[in-house]
């Protein structure tokens, strides 16, 4: 069975473009050009991924993830103005998994799909950055804490831990590296396959909605660390 996108897009010759070039890499594609119909197509086709522009009739982008990310359990990738930090990061505080600036070139939303929809767990690496280490667990505890690969959930203590796609795959990344530091650069490489270019605001956003998820304190985290200059470190204690 195909991988079923959604694409909301309002401008039809970018939407045609896109989904013709999505077919041909054996995606089956819908269209939808208004954001005050999306919703309910999000809701009732169940799509695997969603991708939801910014700028729409009816209702915005922002507002149709607001909207469909309680209920909706896929991706979201938002299509933004390219620069637009707000957008991008205000998406991300949404519950969007990822983003893309306009103007969208077809190799790169082929490859941030694909990043976004895998669902392997993603490979260790070890202090050189190359492949290696133990197989995935399929469950890890620390103390309080317990994140499952196999149900995709995360628990701390009796509360179960309401988290996107994005936001589990890098709390499970972080957490199979516990104790060691991972970089912004190591982060974008094994969750979407891009390197850190300086202004790629993503993972912050995600860290700091994971910190307000575990209950970390945002002044002084201890569960998940900032090590300034080198990137973030997934504390072994500090979960009780």
């Amino acid at each position: 069975m195909k991988t079923r996108i959604l694409l909301v897009e309002d401008d039809e010759r970018l939407a045609d473009l896109t989904a013709e070039y999505l077919r041909k890499n054996d995606f089956e594609v819908l269209v939808e050009a208004r954001g005050d119909t999306a919703e309910a197509r999000i809701l009732t086709d169940r799509p695997d991924l969603v991708i939801l522009d910014v700028m729409l009739p009816g209702k915005d982008g922002f507002e149709v993830c607001r909207a469909v990310r309680a209920q909706y359990g896929g991706v979201i990738l938002m299509l933004t103005a390219r620069d637009e930090d707000f957008d991008q990061i205000f998406g991300l505080e949404l519950g969007a998994d990822d983003y893309i600036a306009k103007p969208v070139q077809p190799r790169l939303l082929l490859a941030r799909i694909k990043a976004l929809l895998r669902r392997a767990p993603a490979t260790p690496l070890n202090a050189a950055g190359d492949a290696a280490g133990p197989p995935e667990p399929a469950e890890m505890s620390f103390g309080r804490f317990r994140i499952s690969q196999a149900t995709r959930s995360s628990q701390l203590g009796s509360d179960s831990i309401d988290l996107t796609t994005a936001e589990f795959d890098l709390l499970w990344l972080l957490a199979r590296h516990a104790g060691n530091i991972l970089s912004r650069d190591d982060l974008l490489q094994e969750l979407r396959g891009i390197g850190f270019d300086g202004l790629d605001r993503s993972i912050d956003a995600r860290i700091s909605r994971l910190r307000r998820k575990l209950g970390d304190d945002p002044e002084n985290p201890a569960r998940i660390k900032t090590v300034r200059g080198k990137g973030y470190l997934f504390s072994k204690h500090d979960w009780q």
